[in-house]
């Protein structure tokens, strides 16, 4: 890990949560800053030695790390940012196009009303998060969202798909990219929460459709910033989720 932690002010903050969680949130921000990256390796030593503790709360912050996918782990070699190929990054796009559509249908049909109340707790945390300093709180608030959709479900089976997934989906990407381009950062992160916020109103509505729709729309939204923030093609992302949407269909 080459890029030096803030470690004064990392350290100062090492006191609020269980340790393993804050070494974690302090890794995390540096990825979606972009101060450490694709490819290059988490090293235990070198972290424990920077914040000054104990390799074990280290070892855990990393298991963290890799079970958000914002880290892998290489067997015999240790853990590192991936570095996800296009082909990857496509086949799990097309995923959480599938995944999706039929979390938000579910959710509308077997909503709560205290599940649709945290659904709109966990937005009004994010409402006002638009500056370069709330990257990677907001990405761990707009993960927590999705996986909550599909939670409200009731199936099993889709919630451990669907956390696989989101797993080998590259949003951590998207959020480093909108960190270095503070110019688009305001009104893409408006957007977001808008497009979220339409979800949560047909979800509460019970209009399995309009839902359905909603989650498709922000997903396809989604891959336009794949194309212009990554530079994924915008054909082969269309083409994959053509075919697993055939893949998945009935046939007529």
């Amino acid at each position: 890990m080459s890029a030096p932690l803030e470690t004064q002010k990392d350290l100062e903050n090492l006191q609020r949560k269980p340790l393993k969680e804050e070494i974690f949130d302090v890794l995390h921000e540096q990825i979606i800053a972009g101060k450490v990256q694709p490819g290059e390796w988490l090293r235990q030593e070198d972290i424990a030695t920077q914040l000054g503790v104990s390799m074990t709360p280290v070892r855990e912050a990393l298991d963290l790390l890799v079970s958000v996918g914002l880290a892998e782990r290489v067997p015999y070699r240790g853990v590192r940012v991936p570095q996800p190929a296009n082909e990857d990054i496509v086949e799990s796009y097309a995923m959480r196009l599938l995944l999706e559509a039929a979390g938000a249908r579910a959710a509308a049909l077997n909503r709560e009303q205290a599940q649709v109340e945290e659904l709109k707790r966990i937005l009004s945390r994010t409402k006002g998060l638009l500056s370069l300093e709330d990257m990677s709180v907001l990405r761990q608030l707009s993960r927590q969202f999705h996986r909550s959709v599909v939670a409200m479900g009731g199936n099993n089976m889709l919630d451990r798909l669907y956390e696989m997934v989101m797993n080998a989906f590259p949003d951590w990407m998207l959020y480093e990219y909108l960190f270095r381009h503070s110019d688009l950062l305001e009104s893409s992160l408006s957007d977001e929460y808008r497009e979220h916020m339409a979800l949560v109103e047909a979800i509460e509505a019970g209009d399995t459709d309009l839902a359905e729709g909603m989650a498709i729309a922000h997903i396809r939204q989604l891959g336009e910033d794949l194309v212009k923030f990554l530079g994924i093609s915008h054909e082969v992302l269309e083409a994959k989720a053509r075919v697993l949407s055939a893949s998945f269909s009935p046939e007529e």
